[in-house]
C-alpha cells in the first residue's frame, strides 16, 4: 500500500519545464495574428483656445486705441526697428503725461482709425511703428521729447512715418511745419499785440488759421475771466 502510493506519486510529477513548455507554445504559421490594440491619442484642443486668446488680445488692443483716440490731437507713427527694450524704456521716460506710446501692428491700429479723420494715416501702415498719441494743443513740446532723444542715441533711421494733424496728413518731410507750430503762449503774445494794435493787425490775426483762432480767442476768453476774478477779490 505504501509502495503503490509512493509509485503513483512518483509517476504524476508537477515540474516546472512542462508548465513552461505549455505557456510557450510555437505559434502555427497558418493562424491570422489577432488585432492590435493601439490607445487612442485624443485630439490636443490647445491651438482652439490659443486662437481664442490671440483674437481677445486684438480686440483688446483695438478698444485701446479707440480709447487714445478721445480728445487726441495729433497720431503720429514712428519707426521703431531695431529698438532695444533699454532704450523703448527710456523714450517711455522722457515723454510728458500728455502724450502715449503705443506698440501695435499695423493692421489693428488702421481697423481702430476706419471711418474716422485719423484714417489718413494709412500711409504709414507698413514697416514696424510704434504710434505717439498727442493729448495737448501744444504740438511742438509734445515732438521735442522724442527729437531730444533721436539726436541723443543717434537713431536717425528711426525717424517719425507720419502723422495726422487735424485731419491732414503730414509725411516726414513736413514735420518741421508741425515742430515749429506756435505755442499757446506766443499766440497769447500776438493777441495782446493785436488789442493795442491798429485794427489791421487784429485783422491780421483773425485771418489766421483756425486752430490759431481757436486758441487765440481760449487766451482771450481766460485771460477776461482772470481779470475778472482779480476784481472780485
Amino acid at each position: 500500500m505504501e509502495a503503490s502510493s509512493i509509485a503513483m506519486t512518483l509517476t504524476l510529477p508537477y515540474t516546472k519545464t512542462q508548465s513552461f513548455q505549455i505557456l510557450n507554445r510555437p505559434i502555427s504559421p497558418f493562424n491570422k495574428p489577432g488585432p492590435t490594440f493601439k490607445p487612442q491619442r485624443h485630439r490636443n484642443h490647445f491651438p482652439t483656445i490659443t486662437a481664442a486668446i490671440s483674437r481677445g488680445r486684438k480686440e483688446e488692443t483695438v478698444d485701446t486705441v479707440r480709447e487714445q483716440l478721445e480728445n487726441c490731437y495729433l497720431l503720429a507713427g514712428i519707426n521703431y526697428k531695431g529698438f532695444t527694450v533699454k532704450q523703448f524704456q527710456e523714450l517711455r521716460k522722457t515723454l510728458p503725461e500728455t502724450t502715449k506710446l503705443i506698440v501695435a501692428k499695423n493692421t489693428l491700429v488702421y481697423k481702430a482709425l476706419e471711418g474716422t479723420q485719423w484714417e489718413t494715416l494709412k500711409p504709414c501702415m507698413k514697416g514696424m511703428n510704434v504710434w505717439l498719441f498727442v493729448h495737448t494743443e501744444e504740438i511742438p513740446s509734445a515732438i521735442k521729447p522724442y527729437r531730444d532723444f533721436q539726436k541723443e542715441k543717434k537713431l536717425e533711421d528711426n525717424d517719425f512715418t507720419g502723422a495726422v494733424f487735424e485731419g491732414k496728413f503730414y509725411g516726414p518731410d513736413e514735420f518741421k511745419k508741425l515742430e515749429t507750430l506756435p505755442t499757446r503762449a506766443e499766440i497769447y503774445s500776438t493777441l495782446l499785440g493785436s488789442l493795442k494794435s491798429p485794427a489791421s493787425a487784429l485783422v491780421g490775426t483773425l485771418q489766421a488759421p483756425a486752430r490759431e483762432l481757436v486758441l487765440v480767442l481760449k487766451a482771450y476768453v481766460k485771460k477776461l475771466e482772470e481779470e475778472a476774478a482779480a476784481a472780485a477779490q
